[in-house]
């Protein structure tokens, strides 16, 4: 019986003896292409472009690109040593230009290939599915110019799949489900947006998008306001709330807007149409409202939610709150993941951060602590660690309460290269727990808060807990 090796050369030889085709030309160029991951830093530009998935796929295809190359060309290749097959007997028209001189086994072709496609796919299983074909074509044409076996290619293709998906460890794949919410019957039905006041905030997301206008366009009886220099969110709402011509109140902007207009909605007993139109949209994704239609269409059927709201000094919040340098870390993060990936762009932030931050001296329920960050998010945030990113309920009663502890040696540096290896929960310098209310006091004089984006007032004591929840038109109910 044939050796596994054996069986290999033998299927190597068969390739080699199929007859001339048009396709031996392409396959010798896609070969090439894929030289030092070229072909896969062309598509990756492509795809990075377009925000949301597509960008974050192309981030994540790179990184798992650059670790797997590293994986199979410093260790792998090292450790079994196999060299590449003879190249006497290969026809010229099948040749490369210049045959590789470095170890078989596995392919760092089709390592690269796979890892990249993975990567993609998790992040938008559409671009992948048209991405999987060319790496597989890839992979093949190494084959099929000779410079491997089809074993190196099968190893090659595993483990380039392997490490795409144990970046999951680092940067989890947010779920394209809505967080869970609880159902309500209490929002109208607003045909055409009729009995709708929304307050734009013209200076969030990009700067070619008017929100004004294309909500006017999709909800053509509302009434849209757009915030001024002497009337922000607050007032705009809160005037056509007090004259009774609004059934409900809307909000176009980032996460600080739509918190404004979530404290004129409690107040007045209205119902909040949320309409994505700021950078990040942290409460519109994790609500499931990714585009203006969404909205539009929940707010038109009268289909609604509730969520909870958290509160910090009679302050209310949708999504999270905290005091110390997390504001700035965050901003850092989000400044460099364009550049940098999610994962490295949090660890080079957090280095930053904390090299000019002081520890903050506070007792939290009645137990001192010293600090570097405190994070208090309105429902429990996954994954845990430094970079909490949604929630998959909004509606769990909780405060969620992390913290990163400056009260141990080499404190700073043990933070630092938890957040690197992903680990940071798992260390005696993270800490959490959840409550459902939560008392802060600054022995470190007056700190600022910081929620939803946006700077409150400096204060030596602090007090967290939950109001009375929010009707949110959602299209789609978890």
């Amino acid at each position: 019986m044939a050796s596994p090796r054996q069986l290999d050369r033998r299927l190597h030889a068969w390739v080699g003896g199929l007859p001339t085709t048009p396709a031996d030309r392409w396959l010798r160029r896609i070969s090439t292409a894929a030289n030092h991951g070229r072909l896969w830093l062309l598509i990756a530009a492509v795809l990075g472009a377009r925000k949301g998935p597509l960008r974050r796929g192309a981030i994540r295809g790179v990184g798992s690109m650059l670790f797997s190359s590293a994986v199979v060309n410093v260790v792998l290749k090292r450790v079994f040593g196999r060299v590449r097959p003879d190249f006497e007997n290969l026809r010229t028209d099948r040749k490369l230009r210049r045959s590789p001189v470095t170890l078989s086994f596995p392919s760092g072709h089709s390592s690269s290939a796979a890892a990249f496609a993975t990567g993609v796919a998790m992040e938008s299983p559409l671009a992948g599915a048209a991405v999987v074909p060319l790496a597989l074509g890839v992979g093949y044409s190494r084959v099929h110019v000779g410079v491997h076996y089809p074993g190196d290619v099968v190893a090659g293709l595993a483990v380039g799949t392997a490490v795409a998906a144990a970046t999951q460890h680092w940067w989890r794949v947010r779920p394209r489900d809505p967080a869970r919410v609880r159902d309500t019957a209490e929002a109208p039905a607003l045909p055409g947006g009729a009995g709708l006041v929304v307050a734009v905030n013209p200076r969030s997301g990009p700067d070619d998008y008017d929100p004004a206008a294309d909500i006017r366009r999709i909800l053509p009886r509302a009434e849209v306001l757009e915030m001024t220099e002497d009337a922000g969110v607050a007032d705009l709402l809160g005037e056509a709330a007090s004259s009774g011509r609004a059934k409900a109140l809307g909000v176009a902007g980032g996460d600080g807007s739509v918190a404004a207009a979530a404290a004129v909605a409690i107040e007045h007993g209205l119902p909040l149409a949320v309409i994505a139109a700021g950078t990040l949209n942290h409460f519109a994704r994790d609500v499931g409202l990714e585009t203006p239609h969404d909205t539009a269409e929940a707010v038109v059927s009268g289909q609604a939610v509730k969520v909870d709201v958290a509160d910090v000094n009679g302050t209310p919040f949708l999504n999270t709150s905290s005091i110390g340098a997390y504001p700035e870390m965050v901003r850092r993060r989000d400044h460099l993941s364009g550049r940098l990936g999610k994962w490295l762009a949090l660890t080079v932030a957090v280095a930053q951060t904390l090299r000019r931050q002081s520890p903050v001296e506070l007792v939290v329920n009645g137990r001192p602590l010293s600090v570097w960050i405190i994070f208090v998010g309105n429902c429990l945030y996954t994954p845990r660690g430094l970079s909490p990113a949604w929630r998959p309920r909004l509606e769990d009663g909780l405060l969620d309460v992390q913290y990163l502890r400056a009260d141990l040696r080499f404190g700073r540096t043990r933070a630092v290269l938890a957040t690197l290896l992903g680990v940071s929960e798992h260390t005696g310098s993270y800490g959490h727990f959840t409550a459902t209310e939560v008392t802060v006091e600054s022995r470190s004089g007056l700190r600022q808060v910081a929620y939803d984006g946006e700077m409150g007032d400096r204060s030596a004591e602090f007090l967290f807990s939950k109001r009375a929840p929010l009707t949110v038109y959602c299209a789609r109910t978890g």
